[in-house]
């Protein structure tokens, strides 16, 4: 009785965390480069039930009664990285990735500057002249008379984006953008802000960058609303369980246990 009062609390915990992750799903419906999260889930260590009732010659014997399942847990939150759609912008900042990959942002953590990944090309041109993503991180491209790589500086809203994939300014290229990919997406974790941190990055040219253009979030909405109708589901019949489990403990404890 008590091993299933476990079982059902652990199922509900379960379902409160998908039911977090398919609500932030749901909110990043719209937000340009946004990938969805799926929540995995596994089953605790499964416990093998026996008991010595069988007697042969008036000994007693094991017997195994089989195993049981002592409830779910969480395993891992997984992102989806399949590509969204694309949306047409009149903005010459907005850019977008075909294929697989990411644009390389830097940032300041105070303690350093370190490089993040993000699939959202919505960028803009700060007051410096330096080309950043919408929490003012700078993007990273590759300085085509150096070969460094180092923040976009682009100083005039007078630029485009050529046939091979360079940041014209003024009539001259001056930089192409540091696109990476990983060999294991599984290595990669979300950072918040729509950037992702990673080990192992690699540059990558098999990936074609598009101006004017964003990826769209890949969340499916109707999805998401089937799965959070499950959730939901899954969750009450656990919560009815443990109400039923509850009645017939208080009847063993007051009625069973009673003198008569």
């Amino acid at each position: 009785m008590i091993r299933s009062l476990y079982t059902s609390v652990s199922g509900m915990i379960t379902q409160e965390s998908k039911q977090g992750v398919i609500t932030n799903n749901l909110a990043n419906v719209n937000t340009i480069g946004f990938k969805s999260g799926n929540l995995s889930v596994k089953e605790f260590d499964r416990v093998l039930l026996y008991n010595y009732d069988k007697i042969q010659n008036g000994k007693n014997y094991r017997q195994d009664l089989g195993e049981i399942s002592l409830g779910s847990k969480i395993d891992d939150v997984n992102t989806n990285f399949t590509q969204g759609v694309f949306e047409k912008t009149d903005k010459a900042t907005d850019f977008s990735l075909e294929g697989n990959g990411f644009f390389t942002v830097e940032r300041n953590d105070g303690i350093g500057v370190n490089r993040y990944y993000t699939r959202d090309g919505s960028f803009h041109v700060n007051s410096r002249g330096y080309l950043v993503n919408s929490s003012g991180d700078n993007v990273l491209g590759v300085n085509l008379e150096t070969e460094e790589i180092e923040p976009i500086r682009i100083e005039s809203n007078n630029f485009v984006l050529d046939g091979e994939g360079n940041l014209n300014v003024e009539g001259s290229p001056l930089y192409r953008f540091y696109t990476v990919d990983f060999e294991n997406y599984s290595g990669l974790q979300k950072f918040g802000d729509n950037i992702y941190r990673g080990e192992n990055e690699r540059e990558t040219n098999n990936i074609s960058v598009r101006q004017y253009q964003v990826e769209k979030s890949n969340v499916n909405v109707i999805k998401e609303m089937v799965d959070m109708m499950t959730v939901i589901r899954s969750f009450e019949t656990n919560q009815k369980l443990i109400q039923s489990i509850d009645e017939t403990l208080g009847k063993a404890v007051n009625e069973l246990g009673s003198v008569r």
